[in-house]
């Protein structure tokens, strides 16, 4: 990753809520969920007494991790 992309992911981090990180990911709630109990995807922040939400740059780093195991 080149300087500017860094500079530039880090000026967009945010929370992501679920629904964000399925359309991200192709995944659906309980695929997601098997993965982070095996130790194989993010985890998510608690947010509230009902809500969290993963952190963008662990999911963009997640997806870059996966697009280069493929090459």
């Amino acid at each position: 990753m080149s300087e500017s992309t860094v500079a530039t992911a880090s000026a967009e981090r945010r929370i992501l809520r679920r629904p964000e990180v399925e359309a991200k990911t192709g995944f659906k709630r309980a695929h997601i969920y098997n993965l982070i109990k095996q130790g194989r995807f993010p985890k998510p922040m608690r947010l509230g007494v009902r809500a969290v939400g993963w952190d963008s740059l662990e999911i963009e780093a997640w997806i870059a991790e996966r697009l280069n195991e493929r090459a």
